[in-house]
């Protein structure tokens, strides 16, 4: 499985995609449930894309200098922790959906009052999860010699993955800039969403020392300066993370509008203005974007889904029952149905609104007729599944239903999930005919930050982004609604039984 690194430049007074590049960073897994990356491959795929997309400018007649700022956006909660005085990562990036973290997670819970899972809830918005980085830099300090060394000597520095690109392109180890912005630390169960800093007794109650933290700025201002490569002296003045970079790129501005991005996983997010609203449905309250340093921050309800385009990929790489990712749509359209097949890709434990990473996959629904077009269908009906429990929660906890879903992300472009989901949501699906929406939202912000200034936020100054609408055509049936939720609980309780069994052996 891979990840990807990518460098697009955007015109910023139309939003068009003038130029981009993308590569592939690979994803290793140690064991079961654990997921990691190289943070020095990230570093040079970076390096890799950005010098690329300045080799496709210059064959298009355009000049590198042009490019008058850079925005950062990046997988948020995926933990690193690394030498200030060698620049050496000191472990593999832990990526945002790796489980190791399962036994930490319970301990903190059977601990916390009540075995409430919301105990930090009141200041980080976000339930005890092996999903945010506390718990991973806990395991670093716990199991990670190396890490646990370099703090000792004062030699760590802890970020997640925007905070060790902006630190590289800044210098590294000669003056490079620690810093991460409120999207990014409202991930990490560190952060206090009402004070909008480091929380001491939220980093006492992981044992994390702040020493290690990187500053928290706004989502919009200038942190530094390319030191190297085509682009030294261009300031890098945005930094958002993917989900909330996602939401500034599809313009979602005012309180009540809202995205879903259908990626690895899928992530649906509601703006809900300067006031952080609490859910009563198993959302996470996070910190949306803070765009100058003397703005107010934005908040967002978000329901996050962990696995959505991988499993697509798990089909493809694990089973063998499709041999691309563009294959599925057309195995899907065959069947025209999932014919009674039901599955529930919990690969990660289940996210919202559930919260229960002991939670395991089920494919069920099986008969003899049963075969691999009728499984691809049953698979893109899954992310729509999980899609429409996230905005039910989403509907109940705003008590304002969405009349329309803005989407984006690579899955987007199979037109059957599209029409699907907006079946299944019985709400028009609404995708913009320029997919690149979360790379847009990172330049956006940097365009706009002070000392900048070549990008204008204001509404009247938003550039019109062309869209393609898919319109609700059936009613969806609710007893298949029902039988697909019926299934969800029998993963949570299946998985729960093989546990009890598995210890009492």
């Amino acid at each position: 499985m891979t990840g990807c690194g990518c460098f697009s430049v955007f015109n910023a007074k139309t939003a068009e995609l003038i130029s981009h590049h993308q590569v592939e960073i690979n994803q290793s897994f140690p064991k079961e449930g654990w997921v990691e990356e190289d943070p020095k491959e990230i570093m040079q795929s970076v390096y890799e894309c950005m010098e690329r997309t300045c080799e496709k400018l210059c064959q298009l007649n355009i000049d590198v200098a042009n490019i008058k700022a850079v925005g950062v956006t990046n997988q948020r909660e995926t933990t690193l922790v690394w030498d200030k005085e060698t620049g050496e990562p000191l472990y593999n990036a832990i990526v945002w959906l790796d489980l190791r973290t399962q036994s930490t997670v319970e301990s903190l819970i059977n601990k916390a009052p009540g075995r409430n899972k919301n105990h930090l809830k009141h200041k980080t918005g976000l339930p005890i999860s092996t999903y945010f980085s506390a718990v991973k830099l806990r395991w670093l300090l716990d199991y990670v010699d190396e890490v646990h060394q370099a703090v000792l000597s004062k030699r760590a520095m802890f970020g997640t993955v925007d905070s060790w690109i902006i630190w590289c392109l800044t210098g590294g180890r000669n003056g490079g800039v620690h810093c991460t912005d409120v999207s990014n630390a409202s991930r990490t169960m560190l952060f206090n969403i009402h004070t909008m800093d480091w929380d001491p007794e939220l980093c006492r109650y992981f044992d994390v020392p702040m020493e290690i933290l990187p500053k928290v700025k706004s989502s919009s201002e200038i942190y530094g300066w390319m030191k190297s490569s085509s682009l030294a002296g261009v300031p890098i003045s945005g930094c958002l993370g993917d989900q909330s970079a996602a939401l500034v790129g599809q313009m979602c501005f005012k309180e009540g509008q809202a995205k879903n991005t259908y990626g690895t996983g899928c992530f649906l997010l509601r703006n809900t203005g300067t006031k952080p609203v609490m859910s009563d449905h198993g959302l996470l309250t996070t910190v949306a974007y803070k765009l100058g340093k003397d703005e107010p921050a934005c908040y967002a309800l978000e329901g996050s889904v962990a696995i959505a385009g991988a499993v697509v990929r798990w089909l493809k790489d694990n089973m063998g029952i499709v041999q691309s990712s563009e294959e599925i749509e057309k195995l899907a359209a065959a069947a025209g149905t999932s014919y009674g097949c039901y599955f529930v890709p919990a690969f990660s434990g289940l996210y919202a609104p559930y919260w229960e990473p002991s939670a395991r996959g089920i494919i069920c629904g099986l008969t003899q007729f049963t075969n691999r077009n009728h499984l691809a269908f049953a698979a893109l009906e899954a992310v729509c599944f999980q899609t429409r429990e996230i905005l039910d929660a989403m509907n109940q906890d705003s008590g304002v239903p969405l009349t329309q879903l803005q989407v984006d992300g690579g899955m987007t472009s199979n037109r059957l999930l599209m029409q699907l989901q907006a079946d299944i949501l019985c709400i028009p699906v609404v995708r913009p005919t320029m997919s690149e929406t979360t790379a847009l939202g990172a330049a956006m912000a940097a365009g706009a930050a002070e000392g900048v200034h070549v990008w204008s936020l204001s509404p009247c100054h938003l550039p019109h982004v062309t869209s393609e609408n898919y319109e609700p055509q059936i009613n969806p049936d609710g007893t298949t609604w029902s039988k697909y939720l019926n299934q969800v609980l029998l993963s949570m309780s299946f998985s729960k039984q093989f546990l009890k069994a598995s210890l009492n052996n």
